[in-house]
């Protein structure tokens, strides 16, 4: 599987896209048999990868996942990254910020957490946060609005300089999928501690959101960090489809066991 095959999720840079003309479906559903096969041969190729990547410590690697509230970001961690090593992967979620972050430029949160050379980071929520949330809530003019568009772009062109790969995702969930997975988060009782009031305030902003969205996707996919919408109505689809595209993207950094610093021959067991 090369990248080439996600095109059609890919979003181009200034493309004038609609997100509801995208199926937040697949277009075709695997059978539970073929589908375990396939899971398990993409998650031992993507503990390979992340072997690598950890032991030759010569590049990072940064996940940024955004999406819609219930569109499975902790899904997607919990579910994909399970099966590879802890050494070296970490997750990090971004809330609102804090008051001390506030007092900073909008990116001095982001460059503690960004990944070293050798590690796996997988950011829940991001510095996306602080254009999307600001034009929805009409708290950015439009000028200053650009301006942040622009500094992302050049601070993720800086990180690709600086030996860091980076693969984005938008969680695609419909509205109607939205209130589904809300209304169980009122139900069942295990799922009550997500609620958030902030939930519900933003699902009748859904319009402005997706207007947003679109604009930040397209004013900020580029080809060292491209954005890919990933279709999330079906959960295990969404799953498959992302470590799919994780493995893509990894095998396309062509990584490489390093050398042995010591020959193995000169050793003896006594």
């Amino acid at each position: 599987m090369t990248l080439k095959q996600f095109a059609p999720w890919k979003i181009q840079t200034d493309d004038r896209f609609t997100l509801s003309d995208i199926s937040t479906r697949l277009p075709e559903k695997l059978e539970k048999a073929d589908e375990a096969k396939r899971l398990k041969a993409l998650f031992d190729r993507l503990n390979q990868l992340q072997t690598m990547l950890y032991a030759s410590k010569s590049r990072g690697f940064l996940l940024v996942l955004q999406g819609m509230d219930t569109s499975g970001k902790d899904g997607v961690i919990r579910s994909v990254f399970t099966h590879v090593s802890p050494l070296g992967v970490r997750a990090q979620a971004f809330a609102a910020p804090t008051e001390e972050e506030r007092r900073h430029d909008f990116l001095w949160r982001i460059h503690s957490k960004l990944p070293a050379r050798g590690e796996m980071v997988i950011f829940n929520r991001s510095h996306y946060e602080d254009v999307l949330v600001p034009q929805v809530r009409g708290w950015l003019k439009p000028a200053m609005l650009q301006k942040r568009l622009a500094h992302i772009r050049h601070f993720e062109a800086m990180l690709h300089d600086e030996g860091i790969t980076l693969l984005k995702c938008y969680l695609h969930i419909s509205k109607g999928e939205q209130k589904k997975r809300l209304q169980a988060r009122i139900d069942e009782p295990d799922k009550q501690w997500k609620l958030q009031a902030s939930d519900f305030e933003d699902r009748k902003l859904w319009p402005t959101f997706m207007r947003a969205y679109q604009q930040t996707l397209s004013a900020t996919s580029t080809h060292l960090a491209p954005w890919y919408v990933v279709p999330a109505d079906d959960k295990s689809d969404r799953n498959r489809f992302l470590a799919e595209l994780l493995v893509a993207t990894l095998e396309d950094m062509h990584l490489k066991m390093p050398q042995a610093t010591v020959k193995p021959g000169s050793f003896k067991l006594l």
